[in-house]
């Protein structure tokens, strides 16, 4: 698979802003805390919160055309 530069810069802006996003989501308004105390699960929150990040990157990086 060839790495392509639009399709990189086009991900990295991507995941740059979908990660402040939740950032400020889960700390700001959800508290972290408060996720952990609902799942019971330090790992299952983090592993969810991180799949949430990765996954749409990856789908950005795949659907984006290159010229």
């Amino acid at each position: 698979m060839k790495l392509k530069k639009r399709k990189i810069k086009y991900s990295a802006i991507f995941f740059f802003c979908w990660f402040v996003f939740l950032v400020f989501l889960i700390d700001g308004v959800l508290k972290f805390q408060t996720l952990v105390d609902y799942f019971g699960s330090y790992a299952l929150v983090e592993v969810v919160l991180l799949l949430s990040v990765i996954l749409p990157t990856c789908a950005v990086y795949r659907f984006t055309k290159e010229k």
